[in-house]
């Protein structure tokens, strides 16, 4: 397939751009900046010069592919309406399969293993992704994929949260997935039917399992200093990704026994 992909130069375009082409997909990257352009390029994937807010590069990069995959973030402050924005220009360029990225935060704490299936209640900083997502499954051949918390090759968001203290006692659980692991995930995603949606989750761990030793401080200190995305680190969740097992045929290779992997971006 020809595939055009938005974040390509991102923590998760860095490793599913090489799994697309491993895959023999032709590929294509949106690209803001000469240095995006050279990063999409080393990694195999053709640049597309132009940022998220244009519409009419989205529209045309993907009325010449036969899928796209939207890892991209605006990161503006009206993100909801920036992202909704990209996708439908995709959407309408494309004549083929469109898959969009969410996130496992939407449903909340889940009070044991949560599927696709199961109710969401969002903390305030993903409150909006619902509304976009609808929006986005109702149109075409599109497809959602759900990451976890992504961790490996140094990046995500472990490691900034390594640096600071644990909130609460860790009796909480986080889900995870190597970033190895969920590229694989685009990359079967493309052959998933139309409306299906993906918990994209490896294992689910306690989080004092892998911040042994550190310092606590409270849910009201860590609102103070991190802001929104405090709810969401503090969130009880255990989700399952047996959905994309038995359908896609995903085997994610870094699983709980590989806590070594997550410990070491302390």
């Amino acid at each position: 397939m020809k595939v055009f992909i938005t974040g390509g130069s991102g923590y998760l375009g860095r490793s599913t751009i090489p799994a697309l082409v491993r895959a023999g997909h032709e590929v294509s990257a949106l690209a803001r900046s000469d240095a995006s352009a050279a990063a999409v390029s080393e990694l195999g994937a053709k640049p597309v010069h132009g940022s998220m807010s244009s519409l009419d590069v989205l529209r045309d990069a993907a009325a010449a592919a036969d899928g796209v995959i939207h890892l991209g973030f605006d990161g503006t402050s009206d993100a909801a309406q920036a992202d909704l924005a990209a996708a439908t220009a995709m959407q309408e360029g494309t004549r083929g399969v469109y898959v969009h990225t969410g996130g496992v935060w939407v449903y909340g704490n889940t009070d044991g293993v949560a599927t696709e299936e199961s109710p969401q209640n969002p903390p305030q900083i993903t409150a909006w992704r619902a509304a976009n997502e609808a929006q986005v499954l109702s149109r075409g051949h599109a497809v959602l994929v759900m990451p976890g918390v992504v961790f490996g090759r140094d990046g995500g968001l472990l490691p900034h949260f390594f640096r600071g203290s644990i909130i609460g006692d860790g009796s909480n659980h986080w889900a995870l997935v190597h970033v190895d692991d969920i590229a694989d995930l685009y990359v079967r995603a493309l052959t998933a039917p139309a409306g299906s949606t993906y918990i994209g989750v490896s294992f689910n761990m306690h989080v004092a399992d892998f911040f042994t030793g550190k310092p606590s401080m409270s849910y009201a200190e860590a609102l103070d200093q991190m802001g929104p995305i405090a709810e969401a680190f503090a969130l009880d969740q255990q989700l399952s990704g047996d959905k994309a097992r038995r359908e896609l045929g995903w085997a994610p290779r870094h699983l709980a026994d590989n806590l070594g992997e997550v410990v070491d971006q302390r």
